[in-house]
């Protein structure tokens, strides 16, 4: 995308705002907003990590005019989703104040998981894996090592790369893109069809 969506401007405010420092960098942001166009018609997305809904703007950015998908964002800090989801968002959008951990347990299938917070990545990732449908997407970010300076964070990202390059219902590629990312493909379920 050559500009920023308005969406995505108005939730770099809002973090700003709320000292909220966490947010998808725009490199993240790009990809998620190709992977959000690529969901099949009536999919459902799941972003783990609602923050101050800078990634939720790029996912719509990607959807377009769609609205056939349901996105489900995620988050355990009350006050700051209250404050995004007042921002004011399309009626498929469900926010969910829950550890991302425990939602994908019960939640899914998804077309598209954007793991963008501990609950469901660092704790929950096998969770995660499995509520993805036949050739859902998880997508992974902040996964350069380098950018990280607490030794035990950078060893359970490390197990989190271990897990999805090594898993065997996974077709999963790096990139060094922004943040550093992996992009988790689930092969077809038993039985599922094209």
């Amino acid at each position: 995308m050559a500009d920023v969506p308005a969406t995505v401007t108005a939730a770099l405010t809002r973090a700003s705002d709320a000292g909220f420092e966490l947010s998808c960098d725009p490199a993240v942001g790009e990809l998620l907003a190709a992977l959000a166009a690529a969901v099949p018609e009536g999919g459902r997305i799941l972003e783990l990590g609602t923050g101050a809904g800078v990634g939720l703007a790029w996912i719509l950015a990607g959807l377009g005019e769609r609205s056939d998908a349901e996105v489900v964002t995620v988050d355990v800090d009350a006050s700051l989703q209250e404050a995004t989801r007042s921002a004011g968002w399309p009626a498929f959008v469900k926010f969910v104040l829950e550890d991302g951990a425990e939602v994908v347990k019960h939640a899914g299938p998804f077309d598209l998981v954007f793991a963008d917070a501990p609950g469901g990545k660092l704790t929950g990732l096998e969770d995660s894996i499995a509520a993805l449908s036949s050739h859902g997407v998880l997508f992974v970010d902040d996964m350069d090592l380098t950018l990280h300076r607490d030794a035990e964070l950078r060893e359970l990202l490390a197990d989190v790369r271990r897990t999805l390059v090594g898993h065997p219902a996974l077709v999963t590629v790096e990139l060094a893109h922004g943040s550093g990312v992996i992009l988790s493909v689930r092969r077809p379920l038993p039985g599922a069809g094209p």
